[in-house]
Parts: structure tokens; C-alpha cells; sequence
């Protein structure tokens, strides 16, 4: 197994998803581990949705590394994100959830991108956990992308009743909800509205990155 890591590590190069660097086997670069514009100490953000922790601020190199993975599939730097991830909520929410979820994209927006972006952050993160993601929601309309709207109130109109829960994932649990960016909180405040109204006992949230 050695080896044959070894061969593939010669022939596709792990690169940092931030700059495109070969890392020699690490998941981010010397220079990106410095440079990147990190939350530091205060990562957690209050809103409408309740509290919600991101590693990365978005902009410059976040904001160019997200936009690759979620708009053209580029997939190789998952597991640093789910790193990333994975410390965060360990360092922000410590023993107040107990299921891990994401926010789902609509079944004609996955069929259309090959994959859904949060739930592929999710599943990295909970590698680092030893869990599998739970499904808490359902996305029961194809809304227009929130990326195209940019009045908040239109934003938070986008998305008003297009996410059903699924109960018996629901009930009862301390729900951490993992998407990939937080801007104005439009979706993470609709998804946990409905968890909660659904019988969630509780429900924090994390993304990759957000405004500042």
C-alpha cells in the first residue's frame, strides 16, 4: 500500500486547492497556511439562523478555490476543506451536536453539477469524526441560484419554503447543518427554521467560508 501511494503521489501530485502548489503529501502549502484570511479566534457569527462557525473569510484565494470546487467539479482539495472544517466545529461547538447534516442542493441541480457541494464538505468532514452524514432536509424546489440574487430580502424570499425536513432524522437531535458559504444567512435561516419547527433540538451551523 506504501507503494502504490507512493506511485500515486508521484504521478498526481497532491496541490494545495488555494493556489494550485505542489503541498509534497500536506493538504495546504507553507505560504497558503500563512496567507489565508482565517476567522482566528472569533470564527462563530450570530444571525437569524442561530450561530454559525466558518475556518476562512470569503475573499481572494477562499473565494477562488470555492467558486472551483462548486461551479467547475474541482474536487482535489476536499479533504483539506473537510480538515478545516472538522476544526472548527471541534474548536466552536464541542459536545452540542449530535448528528451532522447538510444543506442539499434541489435533485435537478445535482443531476446538472454531478454533485451536491455541501454534502461532498459534509462527508469530509465527518470522515474526521468516524460518522456518516445524516439527511435532515429535502430540497422540494429548484429555486433560481441564491448567487444571482443580491438584495437580502429577495435572498431570503428565494428560498422561503423550497427545504422540507425529513422527521424521523429530525426529532429530537442537536443538528449540525454544514453548507459551503455563508453571505446574508437567507438559507442557513430557512433550514433551521424548518428543523427546528420539525422538532430539532437544536441547530448550529458551519461553512467553508463567510463575509466578513
Amino acid at each position: 500500500m506504501n507503494l502504490w501511494k507512493k506511485t500515486l503521489d508521484l504521478l498526481f501530485p497532491r496541490r494545495c486547492p488555494f493556489c494550485g502548489r505542489v503541498t509534497g503529501g500536506e493538504l495546504l502549502c507553507a505560504p497558503c497556511a500563512d496567507a489565508l484570511p482565517i476567522t482566528g479566534e472569533h470564527p462563530a457569527a450570530e444571525g437569524t439562523f442561530g450561530r454559525c462557525a466558518a475556518p476562512l473569510y470569503y475573499e481572494r484565494q477562499v473565494r477562488d478555490a470555492l467558486l472551483d470546487f462548486k461551479f467547475r467539479g474541482k474536487m482535489g482539495g476536499v479533504d483539506c476543506f473537510g480538515e478545516l472544517l472538522s476544526d472548527c466545529a471541534a474548536g466552536s461547538f464541542a459536545g452540542e451536536f449530535d448528528t451532522v447534516s447538510w444543506v442539499p442542493v434541489s435533485e435537478q441541480r445535482r443531476r446538472e453539477r454531478g454533485f451536491d457541494q455541501s454534502f461532498e464538505l459534509c462527508r469530509a468532514a465527518c470522515r474526521h469524526w468516524g460518522v456518516e452524514p445524516t439527511p435532515t432536509l429535502r430540497k422540494v424546489w429548484d429555486n433560481p441560484p441564491q448567487s444571482g440574487i443580491h438584495a437580502p430580502e429577495e435572498r431570503r424570499a428565494n428560498v422561503l419554503g423550497v427545504y422540507e425536513a425529513i422527521p424521523p432524522n429530525v426529532w429530537g437531535r442537536r443538528i449540525l447543518l454544514v453548507d459551503d458559504i455563508l453571505t446574508t444567512g437567507a438559507t442557513l435561516t430557512e433550514c433551521a427554521r424548518v428543523l427546528r419547527e420539525s422538532g430539532a433540538a437544536e441547530v448550529v451551523c458551519l461553512t467553508l467560508g463567510r463575509k466578513r
